[in-house]
């Protein structure tokens, strides 16, 4: 990633705190509480972000999600791309995380994933539409898509292939 998808000028949320559970930067000061989240809930992770996912793997170490997590950090303050972390309510447990991406599609201004650990997947439907909300009303994109939920995976992927092919079609020689 480059450049930055959204305007210079939009401040860009910290935090995000409702009834159920609060959003905050997804950085290397949650490592362990990330890793724990993570490593509670790997066979319900797997292909997350798409049928040909291999994350989370197995052996990932406390050191390699720390790593993941600067890089997560360098984006948000890149503005390049934003991970929020989910804590419950009082903030003392990781839930999940919340990732806005620039989108690979022209169709959309970002793309969403979000996952939540298995002990608390009663909060998914929760937080999907909190974040619907939140991205309509506080952020400045007028179209977002949630590969894997609000668009299916095979209809992402035949997009996102689409649309590589036209920019491969178009790209100056």
């Amino acid at each position: 990633m480059s450049t930055s998808f959204i305007p210079n000028t939009f401040n860009i949320p910290l935090t995000l705190n409702t009834e159920h559970f609060s959003l905050c930067e997804l950085a290397p000061n949650v490592t362990q509480q990330d890793f724990d989240a993570v490593m509670s809930s790997l066979k319900r992770l797997k292909c997350f972000f798409g049928p040909s996912s291999i994350w989370p793997e197995d052996t990932m170490t406390l050191e390699e999600n720390t790593a993941s997590l600067a890089i997560h950090q360098q984006e948000f303050n890149a503005r390049e791309a934003f991970a929020y972390s989910v804590f419950n309510k009082s903030n003392t447990r990781c839930l999940g995380s919340v990732y806005i991406d620039p989108s690979r599609s022209q169709n959309y201004d970002c793309e969403v994933y979000f996952w939540i650990r298995e002990d608390s997947v009663d909060l998914e439907d929760e937080l999907y539409n909190t974040v619907k909300k939140w991205l309509k009303n506080i952020w400045p994109f007028t179209k977002f898509v949630f590969p894997g939920r609000s668009v299916d995976w095979k209809t992402w992927s035949r997009e996102i292939n689409n649309n590589q092919q036209v920019q491969e079609f178009y790209e100056p020689i």
